[in-house]
């Protein structure tokens, strides 16, 4: 076993279980018999290659729109319709190929059985992005059909899925989902040893944003985290990036934010096509090169968190629209993205039209995107839009977009980490009275320029932000955080090279997901403040009848009311939130229902912030 994956066993967050799973490959005939028939595990992926029409990247019959490949996977009466898409020799990680004539498809079976498939091949303008399933004319392998069959993995906890409720879920495990990991650096893609990676134009300086720099990301000082048996290409590329997830998986994160377009953003080091200027044609190798990348964080149990363009490109594709440039982009990232067992796709960064933004997209263009990833990707993963960072904007955003089916959640940005726990709840409330309850995450905390400052910073502001973002957000019923870097400090939100650079806020994120996973029934729990009585900043959460938590900042007089629970007796615990380990007793062991009732004191360090459990 790895290092990191023996980490990742002792520390109690949340990961996909699949720390074994092979990636597996077939080469398609037609007329597979039963007795050859492969056998695969239940959540494999599952990869099949076709020969077909020699081309390259650059050939005149664009190989990514005028051709469709389609993928029908049935088992019992259910179809799973998944795009494939041009591969170039099927190898280009290793060979930086442009040109060849392979064909692939990425599937992801979710349950055991007799798997059958079934090819659609055809050649045609602009048929890619046509959902006519007779567009165009069939070529080569059209019509190909195969079977294979899928062996249960009763070890396995499956596919992370939206439930119409507040919190993802795995699919095979049942088990409910809080993430907590790393918004920065937003460009994480612009790395030193991806193919076609570069800067594209000399990045613009404004006032309150970030500010990029000349140099690729290299992830130096993670080169020492990877290992022998990790994944590397092209003779030893990949290793600092790849350590780096080695390193934030150890410390028991289990979600990486980053954007996969940033041209004419901030960073302007991230794409998937063969050039800065294109829009139509993508990078074979680079988005393989991704894909392996993508696969360790798989096996590192890493949500990939899918930024898909910024607030200064959102309408660089279409001028906004959902059409042949944005299709085109969604169906690519769906096609070679898309089967990953941990995904959020985020719409945009600070997405919309607001008074400082006017150019925006509209609420018309936001549902025109939302509805088409959603109802392309076969495997129906979770949707969010990224805010802007007051209260107002939101307002203007989402107020239109609550109801709306295809949209799962919120991807929270608070200029004022103080407005953390409020913000949560509303949003989390207002989204349950229009029948379709939303996924509540803090993506982003201002101020712009700090963020969450690194571990050496004299006044460093982790303490604070323990308290009014981490805890608040899981306090009010929100589905988790990720923590951005801010753009004054070193290891900023473009510029980071080391996570150590955060190295206790791991920690500290951890602790809270620890409690939340070992001790709560969260997801039944209902978020009220008014149960408890203390002078300071505290949240709390309680399931009728079965039990109650509060995160007090610094608890002096505390006091719960438990009228409701005639009858019931609650042992008192303590939890420390900022070195974490056992539960522990405090100055009062047992409380009694039916009455307002005094929490006593915690263990030690009263000036300190604490989590008492009944």
């Amino acid at each position: 076993m790895f290092f990191h994956r023996d980490l990742l066993r002792r520390f109690a967050v949340p990961f996909f279980g699949f720390l074994a799973a092979s990636l597996i490959s077939i080469r398609c005939s037609s007329g597979v018999s039963e007795n050859d028939i492969t056998q695969y595990r239940q959540w494999q992926k599952v990869t099949l290659n076709f020969r077909g029409p020699a081309v390259s990247e650059a050939d005149h019959e664009n190989p990514f729109l005028n051709y469709r490949l389609q993928a029908s996977f049935m088992l019992d009466e259910d179809t799973l319709s998944v795009p494939g898409y041009y591969a170039a020799d099927g190898n280009a990680a290793e060979t930086s190929a442009e040109a060849g004539d392979l064909w692939q498809v990425r599937f992801r079976p979710d349950r055991p059985g007799t798997w059958q498939y079934k090819i659609s091949f055809r050649k045609g303008a602009e048929i890619a992005i046509s959902d006519d399933p007779e567009a165009g004319i069939p070529l080569a392998f059209d019509g190909e059909m195969g079977i294979f069959e899928v062996l249960p993995d009763e070890h396995h906890e499956g596919r992370l899925k939206v439930t119409g409720e507040h919190y993802l879920r795995y699919a095979a495990s049942g088990r409910y989902f809080l993430k907590g990991g790393t918004d920065s650096p937003e460009n994480f893609l612009g790395y030193y040893e991806f193919d076609g990676t570069y800067k594209g134009r000399s990045p613009e300086h404004r006032a309150g944003e970030a500010a990029s720099t000349d140099q690729l990301h290299k992830y130096g000082p993670h080169v020492q985290d990877w290992r022998a048996d990790d994944p590397s290409w092209q003779g030893g590329k990949g290793k600092g990036i790849i350590g780096a997830l080695n390193y934030l998986a150890g410390e028991g994160m289990n979600s990486v934010y980053f954007l996969t377009m940033n041209i004419e953003g901030d960073g302007k080091d991230v794409w998937p096509y063969t050039s800065y200027d294109d829009r139509l044609r993508f990078d074979c190798s680079k988005l393989d090169q991704w894909e392996i990348v993508f696969d360790h964080m798989d096996e590192m149990g890493l949500m990939l968190h899918i930024v898909t363009q910024e607030t200064e490109n959102e309408k660089l594709l279409d001028n906004g629209d959902t059409g042949i440039e944005r299709k085109l982009y969604y169906r690519e990232l769906i096609a070679r993205f898309a089967h990953h067992l941990g995904v959020t796709w985020n719409m945009g960064e600070e997405n919309g039209p607001i008074d400082f933004s006017p150019n925006g997209q509209s609420t018309e263009q936001q549902k025109q995107m939302i509805r088409y990833l959603k109802t392309h990707d076969p495997y129906k993963n979770l949707i969010v839009v990224h805010t802007h960072h007051n209260n107002a904007s939101k307002e203007q955003l989402f107020t239109p977009l609550h109801g709306f089916e295809f949209l799962d959640g919120m991807s929270l940005q608070n200029g004022d980490p103080f407005d953390t726990y409020e913000s949560v709840l509303y949003w989390r409330e207002k989204s349950a009275q229009k029948g379709h309850e939303w996924v509540i995450n803090l993506d982003e905390l201002g101020p712009a320029d700090r963020g969450i400052d690194p571990d050496d910073r004299v006044d460093n502001n982790q303490d604070t932000m323990r308290a009014v973002v981490l805890w608040a957000n899981l306090m009010a019923g929100g589905g988790g955080v990720e923590w951005y870097f801010g753009y004054r400090n070193h290891d900023n939100d473009l510029g980071c090279e080391d996570w150590r650079s955060r190295d206790r806020l791991w920690d500290y994120t951890r602790f809270a997901l620890n409690f939340f996973n070992d001790y709560l029934p969260f997801w039944e729990m209902i978020p009220d403040n008014t149960i408890i009585q203390d002078e300071g900043l505290y949240f709390a959460l309680y399931k009728p009848g079965a039990i109650y938590t509060a995160y007090f900042q610094k608890t002096k007089n505390a006091r719960i009311n438990l009228s409701s629970e005639d009858d019931v007796n609650f042992e008192v615990k303590w939890y420390d939130p900022r070195n974490g380990g056992d539960l522990q007793e405090g100055s009062i062991k047992m409380v009694s229902g039916g009455s307002m009732q005094n929490l006593g004191m915690p263990p030690n360090n009263l000036e300190q912030d604490w989590v008492v459990l009944l």
